[in-house]
């Protein structure tokens, strides 16, 4: 677990969205990019994660068009969906 408390608090909030499939999608996301963030990329996925689960995995699966102030590189990796471990 990361030692930032900034970090820890995401990592959280990344797991504990309301539903199973978001929280493998944004959760997902955070556990695959965020140890290699900076501040600009935290302020990214705070906002983001202020935002609903159906809009965020919308966006993420391309059924819906991402507003300006989240498009940019971190959205064209979440959008790949290369980090969701589906456990069995």
């Amino acid at each position: 677990m990361q030692e930032n408390p900034r970090l820890r608090r995401l990592h959280f909030r990344a797991w504990h969205r309301g539903t199973r499939e978001a929280d493998y999608m944004v959760g997902g996301f955070f556990d695959r990019y965020g140890a290699g963030w900076g501040e600009p990329e935290i302020a990214w996925f705070e906002e983001l994660l202020e935002e609903q689960d159906v809009d965020i995995m919308a966006w993420g699966l391309g059924t819906a068009l991402v507003p300006e102030r989240f498009e940019g590189p971190l959205m064209d990796q979440f959008k790949k969906l290369d980090f969701i471990a589906i456990p069995r």
